[in-house]
């Protein structure tokens, strides 16, 4: 190679082709050690150590959590509505101390500017829905836009619809043994509700070798 054994233009001597390989190999050796990083898999700018840790949980700022919806007195609700029943009204009597046979649900239903609220009336014995009402706010008063008074009747929100479970009993059925359900589903349209689907589900009578009817679910979705 051209240079390696010319003379010293520095005008100290001349060098051999030894000592500038040793050299090459010192010079990459720092070149190596420099810009590679530790995991050897090519090199990377080297930048100032972060030493502030990173909240992944914080919000974008700007960013706003949804409000979340105001408590009711749903019994007080029920009691001062002229459209519920005397006959619901006379049932709204606690269970125990202060614990009353209601469940109450919150979501968006009617599109409003805040939560619809769903009450589902419950006997206090085998907690047997009696009543679904769902209430509606408008000009800081709650208005009735849907009732259902009747045995074995349940209500729950889905994907902003109300959907409304209804036991069916033949004759001679035993309360906690209807014969099937319907299931309802309402859609808000038009200042109203309108149903959109119904299934209807038959429950087997073939439990412990007919002996006994199947069993009635048990609602899971109550707030």
């Amino acid at each position: 190679m051209r240079g390696l054994t010319g003379p010293d233009r520095s005008g100290g001597g001349s060098f051999t082709a030894g000592s500038a390989v040793m050299a090459g190999l010192a010079a990459l050796g720092l070149l190596t050690a420099a810009g590679c990083s530790t995991g050897g898999t090519g090199t990377r700018d080297e930048g100032a150590a972060v030493t502030t840790p990173v909240d992944r949980g914080a919000p974008a700022p700007g960013a706003s959590a949804p409000t979340p919806a105001s408590s009711v007195d749903a019994v007080t609700l029920l009691r001062d509505d002229p459209k519920v029943s005397r006959r619901i009204k006379a049932d709204l009597k606690p269970c125990s101390v202060d614990v009353y046979p209601v469940d109450t649900s919150y979501g968006n239903l009617t599109g409003g500017s805040a939560p619809d609220v769903v009450i589902n009336v419950l006997t206090c014995g085998d907690s047997v829905g009696i009543g679904t009402f769902v209430y509606r706010e408008k000009n800081n008063t709650y208005q009735n836009v849907f009732a259902t008074e009747q045995p074995a009747v349940y209500a729950t929100i889905d994907r902003g619809e109300l959907v409304v479970t209804q036991q069916v009993y033949a004759k001679g059925d035993p309360l906690p043994f209807p014969s099937g359900e319907d299931v309802v589903t309402y859609k808000w349209a038009d200042n109203k509700f309108s149903e959109r689907y119904r299934v209807r589900n038959d429950y087997s009578r073939a439990v412990n070798d007919g002996g006994t009817p199947a069993p009635a679910p048990t609602a899971t979705d109550k707030n």
